[in-house]
């Protein structure tokens, strides 16, 4: 029953959100998980070559709520494109019945080519601007928080600066932030939170060197939006120290 109450919960979320892949379907019946197969696609793009490109394309006419899961990220509604980082995958769609039967059914691809590259936006860190890494300090509430008036960190050369606001169509589409981590200390650890100190989607998260990546979730979305409780996403490093060369989404 848990898990029913959580899936229309979701989906509930999902008739209040912009983005085109977020729209509520009908649950008008009861099918099985072949019927729902055979009412759904998932195609890859071709490269010129023939080959499979990396742009998923998910759509099903089934009359259930869907959602896809790619890449490791979730989809609500009954269509999803998304450009892949990496060529092989499975995509997961979970149908929930008007009953409250809830299907399961995998699609595995593989792309071969890369037909159409990913877009990377810079919240931080971007060469062509010559932003430089900065140290969030311990249980620095503006340092990593996401607002161009109550954000602010001091950078390698001394200067003050801040991380910006994102936008409601950033958080609505559930964008995947990545931070470019180096010089991270063994005792690095760090926590997801509003700037509001609460809610915590996450904490005790080990921060190690590398790339660290931060998916915006449905209540992360619900909680920062300027449209809806606003927020603002914030990240607190409770021990530890690292550096942050970069903070950016790929699409």
């Amino acid at each position: 029953m848990k898990k029913i109450l959580l899936f229309l919960a979701i989906a509930l979320v999902a008739l209040t959100a912009c983005d085109p892949v977020q729209e509520d379907i009908k649950n008008d019946g009861n099918i099985t998980v072949e019927q729902l197969i055979a009412m759904t696609s998932v195609t890859v793009d071709k490269a010129q070559s023939g080959k499979n490109g990396n742009v998923v394309t998910c759509t099903t006419s089934a009359p259930v709520n869907a959602k896809w899961t790619i890449g490791g990220k979730d989809f609500i509604g009954n269509y999803a494109t998304k450009k892949m980082k990496i060529c092989t995958d499975t995509v997961t769609m979970t149908a929930l019945c008007a009953d409250g039967t809830v299907l399961v059914a995998k699609f595995p691809f593989q792309c071969e080519e890369i037909t159409d590259p990913l877009k990377r936006t810079y919240i931080w860190g971007d060469p062509a601007k010559g932003e430089k890494p900065f140290n969030p300090g311990n249980w620095n509430g503006a340092s990593v928080r996401f607002s161009s008036t109550e954000g602010a960190f001091t950078d390698v050369d001394g200067n003050k600066n801040f991380l910006r606001t994102l936008t409601d169509e950033e958080y609505l589409s559930f964008k995947t932030l990545v931070f470019v981590i180096t010089d991270a200390t063994d005792d690095c650890v760090a926590r997801i939170q509003t700037g509001w100190w609460s809610p915590v989607y996450a904490e005790n998260i080990k921060i190690t060197n590398g790339l660290w990546e931060v998916p915006i979730t449905d209540a992360m979305a619900a909680d920062c939006a300027k449209g809806k409780g606003g927020k603002d996403l914030d990240i607190i490093f409770t021990s530890g120290s690292c550096l942050i060369n970069a903070v950016y989404y790929e699409e």
